[in-house]
């Protein structure tokens, strides 16, 4: 951003980092932020900001949702892409409520606090997943959850919000929600992922929905009464096919729409459009079309959003920086900050055969347009078929790495891209520190991870081949750096990593 004396403009997307499905409340001056990371462990960040652009990760919801095999990956079993979807986060009375489905259980989950930034949460469990819904508390103190895919519906939940209200509101509320962008024959991606607002004494319920001949489109349906007659209509459709997400007010009265961007392999990056009202309805942007450079809101400060960050690992605790989680539930007698300060220790449990199958794989969010993370990492302990060190983490993942071989060592690059691992490079090793390095390039969609190593931590050597990124369904989330360690032939060997250290690159 520029100086406090000259006008000042954002850009969006606010955070180019994977922040899909957000959701924003404001409680007094401070707003919070809900989304999605589905089989990441801990699971569903909460994040704070004072401007609604600069963001930092405060709590998570939960620490694991079930603990069955595909939570764990075991016996072959995992949750990629699936865990919880969709989060809805709101306020009322002095509570704080996220709820969230899970694809993996089939369930929908609410939590509940009274601390947003401590916790401790309750959590209730409804027996039926209900897909991308939306908490209104009423002003009559009814509440009520709005979900779906192409027919919207409202189900009546009890007064606490713990399970399903019996004799309540059930129906489907908007029928094909979906034609308020094009006709019944060119849906593509049938209406979803609802946020319902209530506003003046009207219900608001914004979609998104992605016509076959158009871009992903922002819709908005209006009706006085809950289950009242809403007509729709379009409320952004903009060529970047930014979309999904809802509204929120500034303590001035001004308002914002907080939607996602699809940017590729770096994944859905949350994007900050102002909205006016005209006539009782919300319009974003230059209507529906989202600027290039829109001046910041009120008080914004400057800086940016600490939520992927270096760490040397000796804070002194046991806990992990926030910016982490797990791939999958880890198994945490395996890990520790302790057992060597200063360290992090990882050591293999199971027999894994790739990456994928793999426990305690730590993860961080990647940054456009361009980034990068190293790390030292020792290898004194590793046994016989152990694998260890830094990756671009994926469905189609690659990694430089430390491979164990008997009494030997070898510094790798694997390549999955083909579906199956396949290893590039390979230069035998004779010491136990190594430092690793990823560099990932999404500038002007160039979508390439580059992998090297070094002996001294001063000269680099690239090793094996440039990683083409590509955003897959299967893992639903942006490419990650992955630190791991795992074993193939015998568990119980470990490795340690000394740092992690992040750099983001500005565009060139």
């Amino acid at each position: 951003m520029t100086s406090e004396q000259e006008p000042r403009f954002y850009e969006n997307p606010i955070i180019w980092a994977d922040v899909p499905d957000p959701d924003v409340i404001r409680v007094g001056e401070i707003y919070y932020m809900s989304s999605t990371t589905m089989h990441m462990n801990p699971g569903i960040p909460i994040m704070k900001s004072t401007d609604l652009l600069h963001w930092e990760i405060i709590n998570y919801t939960y620490n694991v949702l079930d603990c069955q095999d595909e939570q764990k990956l075991l016996n072959g079993k995992n949750e990629y892409g699936k865990g919880s979807w969709a989060s809805s986060l709101r306020y009322h009375k002095g509570i704080f409520y996220v709820a969230a489905g899970s694809l993996s259980t089939g369930k929908t989950y609410i939590f509940q606090t009274q601390n947003i930034e401590q916790g401790p949460w309750k959590c209730s469990v409804l027996n039926e997943y209900y897909h991308d819904m939306s908490l209104l508390f009423d002003d009559d103190d009814r509440v009520f959850m709005v979900y779906g895919t192409g027919d919207l519906k409202v189900i009546e939940l009890t007064e606490d919000a713990t399970a399903i209200k019996e004799g309540g509101l059930n129906k489907i509320i908007i029928k094909d929600a979906s034609l308020a962008a094009s006709a019944k024959e060119d849906v593509g991606l049938p209406a979803e992922g609802a946020h319902i607002h209530k506003r003046n004494g009207s219900y608001y319920i914004f979609t998104i929905t992605w016509p076959k001949n158009g871009p992903r489109t922002q819709l908005v349906h209006r009706a006085t009464s809950i289950d009242g007659v809403y007509e729709g209509r379009v409320a952004v459709k903009d060529p970047a096919g930014i979309a999904q997400g809802g509204i929120v007010d500034t303590p001035e009265g001004n308002w914002h729409g907080m939607l996602f961007h699809d940017y590729g392999p770096v994944g859905r990056t949350p994007c900050l459009i102002p909205v006016e009202w005209v006539d009782g309805w919300p319009v974003f942007g230059d209507n529906g079309r989202i600027p290039e450079r829109l001046p910041v809101p009120l008080n914004a400060k400057n800086g940016i959003s600490p939520i992927i960050q270096s760490d040397e690992f000796d804070s002194g605790t046991d806990a992990l920086q926030l910016v982490w989680q797990w791939n999958h539930y880890p198994l945490h007698t395996n890990w520790s900050l302790l057992e060597r300060p200063g360290f992090l220790r990882l050591t293999s449990g199971g027999i894994s055969s790739n990456l994928e199958q793999a426990q305690n794989t730590l993860t961080q969010r990647t940054l456009g347009p361009a980034c990068s993370g190293r790390i030292a990492i020792e290898t004194a302990h590793m046994k016989d078929g152990d694998v260890a060190g830094l990756a671009a983490f994926q469905k189609d993942y690659g990694y430089a790495g430390v491979k164990a071989a008997g009494s030997t060592k070898s510094i790798v690059m694997v390549n999955a891209s083909s579906g199956r691992e396949e290893e590039i490079a390979s230069v035998p090793v004779d010491q136990n520190r190594i430092y690793l390095k990823v560099e990932f390039d999404f500038q002007n969609a160039a979508d390439k991870a580059y992998f090297f190593y070094s002996l001294d931590e001063e000269e680099w050597h690239p090793i094996g081949q440039p990683l083409p990124l590509t955003y897959k369904l299967e893992h639903f989330m942006g490419y990650r750096f992955a630190l791991f360690h795992y074993a193939t032939v015998i568990s119980g060997g470990f490795v340690e990593f000394d740092y992690f250290r992040f750099e983001s690159k500005k565009p060139s």
